[in-house]
């Protein structure tokens, strides 16, 4: 895990610490490929380069985002971005974890993803990958 991420983590009140620890554990452990790091002052996983999950404290609660998770076409990912492919969901409490969903939302941010890496090339205009 990286340090990093651990770090970020424990910032919080303990339950949000436990939704971070969850949340970081299992995208780890589903996305073994992926590198993991601190941007733009939150924990983001790529994969090739391109963003793929990451989350952060907001005032609603811990934010789980998937930057290519409207075309999941997932009921729960019901925070939508207003520019780009991005879908979310907040998190109180550990216990509103399903990992079942989770590992199944992981799993589509593999097979499903917007070339997020390239976006400043090609001037704010996505191409799916």
């Amino acid at each position: 895990m990286n340090q990093d991420i651990l770090n970020y983590n424990e910032e919080f009140s303990a339950e949000d610490q436990s939704i971070c620890s969850v949340l970081s554990a299992e995208i780890s452990t589903q996305l073994k490929n992926a590198e993991s790091k601190i941007w733009h002052a939150h924990p983001v996983w790529f994969l090739n380069g391109n963003p793929i999950v990451g989350y952060r404290k907001q005032k609603a609660g811990i934010r789980l985002m998937f930057w290519s998770g409207i075309d999941f076409e997932e009921e729960k990912l019901n925070v939508h971005g207003k520019k780009f492919k991005d879908a979310s969901v907040f998190y109180n409490s550990a216990a509103e974890i399903n990992k079942e969903d989770l590992h199944r939302w992981l799993k589509k941010s593999v097979e499903i993803q917007w070339d997020y890496k390239n976006i400043v090339k090609r001037k704010g205009v996505l191409v799916k990958l």
